[in-house]
């Protein structure tokens, strides 16, 4: 038998309604957080959305501190690809 938030067993049909009710809600979150933690598309997708808009500003384009970033990431490789050419 179910048992209400504080322990006792539902005595009347109104407080069982009410359980039920209850439980059916908290069910409905359970399902609702499940679906959202294994919809890993949605979730990539928010991610996207996420670094594009960390990443421009509100006119769309690139925030310079984001360009000068990827702008030494290429250097650098580059620079290594260089230095591992001269090497062999």
């Amino acid at each position: 038998m179910s048992h209400t938030r504080n322990g006792t067993t539902p005595s009347t049909p109104e407080e069982l309604e009410a359980d039920i009710a209850r439980q059916r809600d908290e069910l409905a979150d359970t399902v609702d957080a499940l679906h959202h933690k294994l919809d890993v598309k949605s979730r990539a997708q928010d991610k996207v959305a996420d670094l594009r808009a960390r990443a421009t500003t509100d006119t769309g384009k690139p925030r310079p501190a984001a360009v000068a970033v990827a702008v030494g990431v290429v250097a650098l490789a580059v620079g290594g690809l260089v230095l591992r050419r001269r090497r062999a």
